[in-house]
């Protein structure tokens, strides 16, 4: 018996792919835990710097990477770990800029963003959709979300 439903809650809640913040049976760290953890960024952050692109946590950051030539594209491990963490810098501004938005982890470790109205929003895709072809614009996905 397919109950529709079901099935979309299925797809929304697959194994988590490329990222997981915890493993089964970790505890949720508080709010604030978990956005610290999730800010850390540190590939993004040395690529940025290399280019002159400060992460201040804005929409304007958002914008400047964008602009970064893809010199990542060569190296699949790296571009993997590259869109991770665009994608948790991506949420990690949206989390700070606009009201209600939380970060959330589904059970299977995947964080999102979750806003006030409840949708939610698979940022680390959104970082590796970026990572392997620069389309759509992190500052573009930003946008998106915070008009929502």
């Amino acid at each position: 018996m397919k109950i529709p439903f079901v099935s979309d809650w299925r797809k929304k809640r697959a194994p988590a792919l490329g990222f997981a913040v915890l493993s089964a049976g970790d505890e949720v760290p508080d709010p604030d835990g978990l956005a610290d953890l999730l800010s850390s960024c540190e590939l993004l952050r040395v690529q940025a710097s290399q280019a002159d692109v400060p992460l201040d946590e804005s929409e304007a950051s958002l914008e400047a990477l964008d602009q970064l030539l893809p010199s990542w594209r060569d190296d699949v491990e790296k571009m993997s770990w590259l869109g991770n963490d665009a994608g948790l810098y991506l949420g990690t501004v949206i989390v700070r800029t606009v009201p209600g938005a939380v970060w959330e982890v589904w059970p299977n470790g995947h964080p999102i963003v979750r806003l006030s109205s409840g949708r939610e929003f698979d940022v680390v895709a959104y970082g590796h959709a970026w990572a392997d072809s620069g389309a759509p614009g992190l500052s573009q996905r930003y946008a998106e979300i915070s008009e929502t």
